[in-house]
């Protein structure tokens, strides 16, 4: 084969171009999923917080505050963890919605005395009470921490918080 023919052989052109370009679309692909996943992630402690804070809102104020003192303790406060972390209370053992995240990275307090004392609260004589839950510190469980490549110092944070009607 002279060199010329050579030069102008481009049978195997396609299969060289992939292989050139193979590890940047494998490096797109991986990364894709990675962001995808942490959005997702995010999105599921976001959910959470929001179904813990909108299920304390509907708790009796009396469970919540007594006067200007909070009272939100025992059962109704692991109620409150629990649909946070899980999305349901009817089993205290189930998996999180994000893997790793504990109760005691769910925050929940109370304000009480914080909101208007018109409509509903008119009855209480005072202004009505405010929940807030959050989400605290919890560990971004990655796609690819087997891999080595990605920081496990990465932490999400969600906040949310409702006036509490007691519906």
């Amino acid at each position: 084969m002279t060199l010329r023919t050579f030069m102008f052989d481009s049978r195997a052109a396609a299969a060289t171009e992939f292989a050139l370009i193979l590890p940047l679309l494998t490096l797109l692909m991986f990364t894709g999923s990675e962001a995808g996943h942490f959005v997702w992630t995010q999105h599921k402690l976001t959910e959470g917080v929001r179904d813990g804070v909108r299920y304390a809102s509907r708790l009796p104020i009396d469970q919540v505050c007594n006067g200007s003192t909070a009272v939100l303790s025992g059962t109704a406060l692991a109620n409150v963890k629990l649909i946070t972390r899980t999305g349901q209370v009817a089993n205290a053992q189930a998996n999180a919605t994000v893997p790793g995240w504990g109760a005691a990275q769910v925050s929940v307090t109370v304000s009480c005395q914080a909101f208007v004392d018109t409509g509903l609260y008119t009855d209480l004589n005072r202004a009505g009470p405010i929940v807030t839950v959050q989400a605290l510190n919890v560990a971004y469980p990655s796609l690819f921490q087997a891999l080595g490549n990605f920081p496990s110092s990465i932490h999400l944070n969600a906040k949310a918080n409702s006036a509490v009607i007691g519906i």
